[in-house]
């Protein structure tokens, strides 16, 4: 037996020393030559100038680019540093300084850029003009606006046709009346050159197309006339690459030019014109490529391209097609980098020149698409920290060689289980990266608070592939400014909305998760309720209750048979006034929606309503009475106040209620209506109203049904549109106002809470203390009956 023992310890010896030759040779490798650049044809200009032009962009002949991504290489303007040109060779040509495949965008340098006359109207032309369809602004750009006392919001094309604001800030002169002035951000704390005064800048939301530029008087003195400023005095916007303005020290010159006060006359700023004329703006612009293809959706909802698609465009055999809202990319695998669209362009990366990036601090070996990492050999331990490997000790190393017929069937046995456990650990590791970019985090608190609710809110992606037909476009109920909505049916029978966050960015992913953390602390009867979610795929996956009748915004502005009648507008308004009041002050934290409009206002099969599309909410801290932030909400239901000084309150969900309550009275679609002096909704109703007359803007049905409750709720909404947010009531007292007028309707009382004050201004009344102990205590019974009523009439 003896020889035996021998024979066997030789050859397990032989068989670690032989993977061990084999795992050096292997780590020795050469490594290999450099990725190609451009088309594979050799009479293609990969470079001009500095900046190198990777396919699909390109120089030349028409088979070196992809159609609509050709260059020019300009050599007429200096020939020893040619410009590489996107757009023609021409004055308004962008100058093309860097091309990135991995994030898909192009840096340009634009030139046209000059101080104009606003003339306070929509100008089209400061808008950043894209190049071609195939182009948006990418994340990381911004507004930045010099001049006195204006507005200017950037609009760009939003879902269904509409319009959204893309960002926007208000210039000032520095004479205005400081109690009316907006809230200035400190410029050493945030980096910003400007604060506010004659300057200020914007971010922009990414992946956006601009449409137009709209300028307006920064005017908040209520006496209609400028604090400071006319209309004649020029103004200078323009789209950047965020933080080029402060960091350009042209910029300093520029604003430190500026005339002081008083107030500079438009010859004062000719001085300037020569200063921004030299300017050469970046801006970061984002791409695609346009094959009008059909996307393949698969378990994980991940949208591919079509194969014919993915053979046209991607090359490299190490690359994936993705098919977005604006067209097509191919991003190379997880592992590799280089050019997809080419063959042989995406390479493997070699984690191991990079250990601390990948945490490997054993022996890294590199191989095709990733790494394998341990401790050397002699020593055993945890690899992924400094130092982590120690020395085997002597007794560990005599018992494993004292052995050899017991080394041989281990080595064979782990050859076994290293097979079946690197692909285990390949899925746990891609479910735990969508775990932790999904913030799973807020999963865990759920389960470490009550474990009833994770068990009911984890749902298998499986589950909601078969339940939406693997998400067939057929069964798609619509898309918000945060998600798709498709409708589907679990294996319990129930019917259900799933809603799947867009992920062309990460902010779209930030704000799904925000309204997972909002809804699944909210149960109310008239929020929509909250059944699960999914979060070990890419695209995370909200479940929530099935609303059938539609829209608020359908039922008031889709022609049919659908007529809501007064009485049914009273009592949505007071629903959805209720369901506000107890955001701002019921729940366990307060609420800001920040997006009330009609299309987010949802009906069931009794016209119930219910508030839903909470990805832009805020919570608010029970210390503060607001947060700034950036502005982000709809044209028309946006308040001013809010967006005037990024300071967002519980009175700015007040101002978007005020508007709905507007449209429920003349059936009027707010981000559209334009008076004939060019007013908005909110403030052409808010005129009539204090001219008494109301009745040119009412629609007809609530003229016919309405009775003296109409001219009661007309200033209620007039007195929650007030510029000044101080000036607006509360939720819960435009709850109790709301709840008294359909008390009083039913039985035939007339005691409002709003009122015209003596001096004409619409307000809320303050009772006394006894009457307001009393209002108090009659409204609480009858929200009380009102909520028992409910819960009968509609159950859940």
């Amino acid at each position: 037996m003896a020889p035996l023992a021998a024979s066997a310890a030789t050859l397990a010896a032989a068989l670690l020393l032989a993977s061990s030759q084999l795992l050096s040779a292997a780590a020795a490798r050469l490594p290999p030559p450099p990725p190609p650049v451009g088309s594979p044809n050799s009479t293609c200009i990969t470079t001009c100038g500095d900046v190198q032009v990777p396919y699909p962009f390109g120089l030349g002949p028409p088979h070196c680019y992809w159609p609509g991504f050709n260059l020019t290489c300009d050599y007429a303007s200096s020939p020893d540093r040619p410009r590489l040109l996107l757009g023609g060779a021409g004055d308004t040509a962008l100058r093309v300084v860097n091309i990135s495949l991995a994030d898909t965008t192009v840096t340009v340098l634009r030139a046209d850029v000059n101080i104009t006359s606003s003339r306070f109207r929509d100008d089209s032309g400061g808008a950043f003009p894209l190049p071609a369809a195939q182009y948006t602004l990418s994340e990381g750009n911004e507004l930045v606006l010099i001049g006195c006392n204006v507005v200017v919001t950037l609009i760009g094309a939003g879902s269904n046709n509409s319009e959204e604001v893309l960002g926007g800030c208000a210039a000032s002169c520095r004479d205005f009346d400081s109690k009316f002035a907006p809230e200035t951000k400190d410029r050493e704390r945030t980096g910003k050159l400007c604060s506010g005064i004659w300057c200020c800048q914007a971010a922009i939301s990414g992946d956006s197309v601009p449409k137009r530029v709209v300028y307006s008087r920064f005017d908040l003195n209520g006496s209609g006339m400028p604090v400071g400023g006319e209309e004649k005095d020029p103004v200078f916007a323009f789209v950047a690459k965020e933080g080029w303005f402060d960091q350009n020290p042209e910029a300093d010159e520029i604003l430190s030019s500026i005339p002081g006060p008083p107030i500079p006359s438009p010859s004062d700023w000719d001085h300037l014109r020569p200063s921004t004329a030299r300017l050469e703006i970046p801006v970061v612009l984002g791409w695609t490529v346009p094959l009008n293809d059909t996307p393949v959706i698969d378990s994980d909802s991940m949208p591919w391209c079509s194969a014919e698609a993915a053979r046209r465009l991607c090359k490299s055999r190490w690359s994936t097609c993705l098919d977005l809202h604006e067209g097509s990319s191919c991003p190379c695998a997880q592992g590799y980098e280089g050019n997809p669209y080419i063959i042989d362009g995406c390479q493997d990366i070699n984690e191991c020149d990079h250990p601390e990036l990948y945490e490997c601090f054993g022996k890294c070996t590199n191989v095709d698409g990733t790494f394998e990492c341990r401790c050397p050999n002699g020593t055993h331990g945890n690899y992924t920290i400094p130092n982590g490997c120690r020395p085997i000790t002597g007794i560990i190393i005599g018992i494993a060689f004292g052995s050899g017929a017991g080394i041989v069937i281990l080595v064979l046995i782990a050859l076994f289980l290293v097979v079946h456990m690197v692909r285990h650990i390949r899925r746990a590791n891609l479910k735990q990266k969508y775990f932790k970019q999904n913030r799973g985090q807020l999963l865990q608190q759920l389960v470490s608070q009550r474990a009833d609710i994770a068990e009911r809110m984890i749902i298998p992606v499986d589950e909601l592939a078969k339940a939406t037909n693997n998400f067939d476009k057929a069964r798609e109920l619509g898309g918000g400014g945060h998600g798709t909505v498709y409708k589907g049916i679990l294996s319990d029978l129930h019917v259900v909305a799933i809603k799947k966050s867009k992920i062309t960015v990460q902010k779209e992913i930030d704000e799904f998760i925000n309204e997972v953390a909002i809804l699944s602390q909210i149960n109310h009867k008239n929020v929509v309720k909250l059944y699960g979610c999914c979060l070990e795929t890419k695209v995370p996956l909200l479940v929530y209750e099935f609303i059938s009748n539609g829209t608020l915004y359908h039922h008031l502005h889709v022609e049919g048979p659908i007529i809501l009648s007064w009485d049914n507008r009273l009592r949505i308004a007071t629903e959805i006034a209720t369901a506000l009041a107890y955001l701002h002050s019921s729940s366990t934290v307060p609420i800001i929606h920040r997006d009330i409009k009609s299309s987010n206002i949802l009906l069931d099969d009794t016209l119930t309503s219910k508030v839903s599309d909470f990805g832009a909410s805020r919570y608010i801290p029970v210390d503060k009475t607001g947060l700034t932030t950036r502005v982000q909400g709809t044209i028309g239901y946006l308040d001013p106040m809010y967006f005037y000084t990024g300071r967002l309150t519980d009175k700015s969900d007040v101002y978007s209620f005020g508007v709905i309550l507007v449209e429920l009275l003349s059936r009027k679609k707010s981000f559209s209506y334009l008076s004939a002096d060019g007013d908005g909704l909110a403030s052409h109703f808010a005129n009539l109203l204090a001219e008494e007359n109301l009745v040119q803007i009412l629609d007809p049905l609530v003229i016919e049904e309405g009775g003296e409750e109409v001219q009661q709720v007309a200033k209620l909404a007039a007195s929650c549109i007030k510029l000044r947010g101080e000036d607006r009531p509360t939720m819960r007292t435009v709850e109790l106002t709301l709840a008294r007028l359909e008390a009083s309707k039913k039985n035939g009382e007339e005691n409002m809470v709003a009122r015209e004050f003596d001096d004409g201004s619409i307000g809320m009344s303050c009772p006394s203390t006894k009457e307001e102990q009393s209002v108090e205590e009659s409204s609480r019974r009858y929200n009380i009956g009102q909520e028992l009523l409910m819960s009968a009439r509609y159950p859940r």
